[in-house]
Parts: C-alpha cells; structure tokens; sequence
C-alpha cells in the first residue's frame, strides 16, 4: 500500500521590499561659495548697472512666476529672473520693474554666456512671449546628462529629470520644493523665497558644471 505523497510546501512569491531611498542633506548655495552674495534686484536702472559686468561663462537660470490656483486660467507672465554663477546668484523682479532691463535682455540673448536650466525650453519661449526677450546658448541639464551618463538613465532621452534628482545623482544633495515653489513671487520677496530662488538657480551652476566636465573626460563626445 502506497502512501500519500507529501505535499509541497506552498511556494514563496514575496519580493523582498526594495532598499530604503538615500536621503541627502539640503541643498544650499551659500555652502558651496565661501564668499558668496545675494543680489535681490527690483529696478532696472539697478539691474542695468549691477549685470554690466557680469564675467562671461556659464550661468545657472531659472524663472518664477506667480501661480494659478483655478483650472484654466491664464498663466501670469514672467515675475523673478534667476542668474547664478559660482559666488553670486541675481534674483531679477521683472514683475516689479517699469521696463525689462536692456542688459538683461543683452546678457540673455548672447552666445557669451552659456544658461543652464531643467527644462529650460519651455521658460526661454514663457520669457519670449511675455517680454519679447530671445534666450540663446541654452543647455538643458536634463539632456546633457543623458548625453554624458547614458548608461545611468532609463527611459526616452527626451524625458526629463528633475533637478532635485540630478542634485541627489551628481551633487549629493536634496531640493527641497514644499510650499514656497507655490507662493506668490510677484510680491516683496521674503527670505525664504529668496533662498528658495537662489538654490534653484545656483543648483543649475554647479550641475552644468559638473556635467561639462563629465563631457570633457568622455573618449567619444556626441555630435549634437
């Protein structure tokens, strides 16, 4: 007489829970320049003399502007101008000034200066339709890392990656968003939102920077 087989035991489809994400200390560009400045600018005049000098090289930017908070309205026009090299951000109130400042729009519209921004096609034609200002010599940070650290990202070349995931990958630091990305940025900019601002601006400076360098070592660089 035979016996019953011994059952199995069921079998185990659990995954093992992914690996806790890293976390990074908070980005700050006051950290990374010893002799660092803040220049917070609400008239062209102002504007006009502080950029005349401006070292040509390339430049962190960014934009700002007020937000929306009804479905289908109309996006409000351009308010803050960000500029950052490695030891001054400019924070440029257009929506406080009486006109764009000539400057501005010369520094912008120059090859001279190389301006590097997530995403930042979409603010150079936001800029464009808002004041007529052209924006020329522009890196997208997003592609330039795909095009220096392929191997790492997954996923269309096109799709973009965040600045605050690009810091975490190359900078070892987090970008914190939370509520100031949404505050109104047409007003008296309080200390936060300057902060705020010149991070972001700044974060762009240190990743083009970071990623040219990338480039420069790669045996084969890609024709663009």
């Amino acid at each position: 007489m035979s016996s019953d087989p011994t059952p199995m035991a069921p079998k185990n489809n659990t995954q093992p829970p992914p690996p806790p994400r890293p976390t990074y200390p908070s980005y700050s560009w006051r950290n990374h320049s010893s002799n660092g400045k803040l220049v917070y600018i609400r008239d062209h005049h102002i504007a006009n003399a502080e950029l005349a000098n401006l070292p040509k090289g390339p430049l962190g930017f960014d934009l700002e502007w007020r937000p929306n908070f009804r479905k289908g309205e109309r996006e409000n026009p351009v308010a803050l101008v960000q500029l950052a090299n490695k030891d001054t951000v400019w924070l440029i109130q257009v929506s406080a000034m009486i006109e764009f400042p000539a400057t501005l729009k010369d520094i912008l519209g120059s090859d001279e200066w190389v301006k590097a921004g997530v995403g930042i096609q979409n603010d150079c034609i936001k800029l464009y339709r808002n004041f007529s200002v052209s924006t020329r010599n522009c890196v997208d940070l997003s592609l330039l890392a795909r095009t220096t650290d392929n191997a790492h990202w997954k996923g269309k070349y096109t799709n973009p990656i965040g600045l605050s995931h690009l810091l975490e990958i190359y900078e070892n630091f987090s970008l914190p968003k939370g509520k100031v990305q949404r505050s109104n940025w047409e007003l008296l900019l309080l200390d936060v939102q300057q902060e705020y601002a010149a991070n972001d601006a700044h974060a762009g400076y240190m990743l083009y920077t970071r990623l040219s360098a990338m480039a420069h070592m790669m045996e084969n660089i890609p024709s663009v």
